[in-house]
């Protein structure tokens, strides 16, 4: 008990972290968001014709992104959400920067009737890391 109450800054730091790290692991399943890496989503855009829908903002958006992607920033998807009523049952892949915006816009859509929102595991520095193509 003494080692506790001696130790209890480093020993709450060590379980705060651990909850964290959990946390970043588990917290997408737990929201319902579906992820894929770089080669399903691949597989989805060249397979099953899914839509790439690009959450970044119109700078980030211009300075690169994947081919033929539609750009929704994040913050106009509620209010731009006419526009892919069409694709309510099909794939859709959403991406960011890093995912965490993606993840999001996915909690997002499924919330408003989309089945098959997949966010992009690591977003767009994942895909120019895995030297996929992108377009300005």
């Amino acid at each position: 008990m003494q080692f506790i109450t001696s130790n209890f800054f480093p020993i709450s730091l060590t379980l705060m972290s651990g909850a964290m790290l959990l946390w970043s692991i588990l917290g997408s399943r737990v929201r319902g968001i579906k992820e894929v890496d770089t080669h399903a989503a691949l597989q989805l855009i060249n397979h099953k014709n899914a839509l790439v829908l690009d959450v970044r903002e119109p700078d980030e958006y211009k300075s690169g992104h994947l081919l033929n992607a539609k750009s929704v920033p994040l913050g106009k998807l509620k209010e731009r959400i006419g526009e892919l009523d069409k694709y309510k049952d099909k794939p859709v892949v959403v991406v960011c920067r890093s995912g965490n915006r993606s993840g999001s816009a996915c909690v997002d859509l499924s919330k408003l009737g989309f089945t098959q929102a997949y966010n992009l595991t690591g977003g767009m520095m994942a895909w120019q890391k895995a030297s996929l193509p992108t377009q300005k």
